[in-house]
């Protein structure tokens, strides 16, 4: 690093990082700070490189682990970033490229000393390397002042309130990749983090005022959707369309966040192209997801919760409720644009249950759309495919569908909805079919693959409760659609198989996790149980499985009829009381 462009391969031996490594102590107004960030990088673009730079820095990094306690280094360049953050928002104003580069460099390579630091220490280790200092002998009872909250409350400052420009997007994407960085602690703890100190920091003093506009910032991000700028638009060299090394670093970050949240969760197809197009967007989406689901406090909730939990739509003038200091405006038209057009990744998918499971507002505005196929036809694709997701995807799909379906309205609209020529839908032709014979046929698909495939009771039971909410208001369907209801005895594994085809399974499924033909409930046990759901309407919160009153095992018998499923779902929609949902 310095004046010259470097590679990763001359890090091990760059004078400039031994320095800041080194046993002296370098002060903040040192120019050495000035020649240290004059570099820029040929961006990694693939995950090799990545490891390659780990590996480069790991020295450096362990070596400034050990003697920081002594120089304060660390500190040092963690004020030098503070003290140019100030300026930041002029210096944008006036497109002063070397002062916002210089900043970026700081804190990028903050967010890389971060990452080891954080995966080789306790959160009570990695403040004592914040609050080190070179003490003079004789000095006693010096007051070091908290630099975790310091940071951590600047790189709020600088997302919320740097205009996003070709020159500072960069920056802004440092930013949330640093906050996310700070927030992986969990990634090494087997248990949840009930006291950590970075949620403390985040959840009260001086960070807790902006959390309603940084939720709004982080949602404005991802509707959006900004592209990362082209070469030629930073001072520092940038080769690839994606976000480049400082966004390969957050994605391996964050990916490893995003395991947690789905408890370890894997399968889906990765999508590296859609998440580069617009790495600030992907990011901020992620950063959103983590600050809702922190653990509340023990004397306060999760601030970030109650801001996504209460926020309204730019147009409805009601009043505020005092109870919640956190709540704001947003335009619901882009967010439900945003929430149609990115439904491919599980993370928008959450987000969309999070909103309509959680804010009551986003709900009404959803269920009040004319053009709600936009929304439905992503969820009903997800499910289609489900081969291609993991169960986390699919399960947030189907809890989507069984939101939407308990409101009466939305049951009587989806069968006015004409749709033609859907191409994904491979069984059949369907060059005409309303919106709810396709949303019937859909569901019965995915009953089915589960009874052959997967075998989760959970899944089933909320499957059919989503056709159970629809079944009083049945109109005007699709003669395929009816068919399906009165003889879905055609297994999925089987259809829409061009001739000559194999009809095994997956050679990714294994032979001895297969089930037995036909091994699926028994038609008087899976009538009981659904009789046992009818009647009943849970409160929001509930789980829907918790109502069951179940005295067999599903799934725990075979069966010798093929007649089984039709049985089923008659009994089953025979019942009109709406099921509400919940994640088991």
């Amino acid at each position: 690093m310095g004046a010259n462009s470097s590679s990763i391969s001359e890090l091990p031996e760059n004078e400039y990082l031994k320095k800041l490594s080194g046993a002296e102590p370098i002060s903040e107004n040192d120019p050495f700070w000035n020649q240290l960030l004059s570099f820029s990088f040929t961006t990694p673009t693939n995950s090799a490189d990545l490891k390659l730079l780990e590996e480069a820095t790991i020295s450096v990094c362990k070596s400034l682990v050990e003697k920081n306690p002594r120089t304060g280094n660390l500190g040092s360049l963690i004020k030098v970033f503070l003290s140019r953050t100030k300026e930041l928002k002029i210096s944008a104003e006036c497109q002063n490229h070397l002062f916002i580069w210089q900043a970026h460099n700081a804190l990028f390579i903050i967010c890389c000393l971060l990452k080891v630091f954080i995966s080789r220490m306790s959160e009570e280790e990695l403040q004592l390397q914040f609050t080190y200092e070179d003490k003079a002998p004789g000095s006693y009872g010096t007051e070091c002042e908290d630099l975790i909250e310091e940071l951590l409350c600047c790189l709020i400052q600088l997302i919320v309130e740097i205009p996003l420009l070709d020159i500072t997007y960069s920056i802004s994407l440092e930013a949330v990749t640093t906050l996310i960085v700070f927030l992986s602690c969990q990634l090494f703890h087997k248990e949840i983090l009930r006291e950590s100190i970075i949620h403390k920091y985040l959840m009260h003093g001086r960070c807790l005022p902006y959390t309603s506009r940084l939720v709004k910032t982080l949602l404005y991000n991802f509707i959006r959707q900004e592209r990362s700028p082209p070469p030629g638009t930073h001072v520092f060299q940038q080769q690839t369309d994606g976000g480049g090394l400082l966004y390969g670093i957050a994605s391996g970050v964050a990916t490893g966040l995003w395991t947690v949240f789905t408890l370890g969760g894997v399968g889906s197809k990765a999508t590296p192209q859609l998440e580069q197009c617009s790495p600030l967007a992907n990011q901020s989406l992620l950063l959103l997801l983590v600050l809702a689901n922190l653990t509340d406090a023990p004397d306060t909730p999760n601030p970030y919760r109650q801001a996504i939990m209460s926020f309204k739509n730019t147009q409805d003038s009601s009043a505020f409720s005092s109870s919640n200091p956190h709540a704001f405006q947003i335009n619901f038209n882009s967010l439900y644009t945003a929430l149609c057009e990115q439904q491919k990744s599980d993370q928008a998918t959450l987000l969309l249950y999070m909103l309509l499971h959680q804010n009551g507002n986003v709900r009404t505005y959803v269920l009040a759309r004319t053009d709600i196929e936009n929304l439905v036809l992503p969820i009903l694709e997800i499910l289609y495919h489900v081969e291609e997701r993991n169960s986390h995807h699919v399960y947030m799909a189907l809890i989507i569908l069984l939101i939407l379906t308990e409101d009466d309205g939305f049951n009587r609209s989806i069968h006015e909805v004409i749709l033609k020529n859907i191409t994904w839908y491979a069984e059949r032709v369907l060059t005409e079919i309303s919106l709810g014979s396709l949303l019937i046929l859909v569901v019965i698909r995915t009953i089915q693959y589960n009874m052959t495939r997967t075998r989760d009771k959970y899944l089933h039971t909320n499957c059919l409760a989503a056709l159970a909410n629809m079944s009083a208001q049945f109109r005007s369907l699709h003669q395929y659609a009816a068919q399906r209801i009165i003889s879905p005895s055609r297994s999925p594994s089987t259809a829409a198989q061009p001739s000559g085809a194999s009809a095994s399974p997956p050679s990714s499924v294994s032979p001895a996790n297969m089930p037995r033909a036909h091994s699926v409930p028994p038609a008087g046990s899976l009538t009981k149980m659904l009789k046992s759901i009818g009647p009943r309407i849970n409160t929001w919160g509930m789980p829907l499985v918790t109502a069951l009153q179940l005295d067999f095992v599903l799934f725990s018998e075979p069966i010798r009829s093929a007649s089984f499923l039709s049985a089923s779902l008659s009994t089953y929609l025979a019942s009109t009381s709406p099921v509400c949902h919940n994640l088991p």
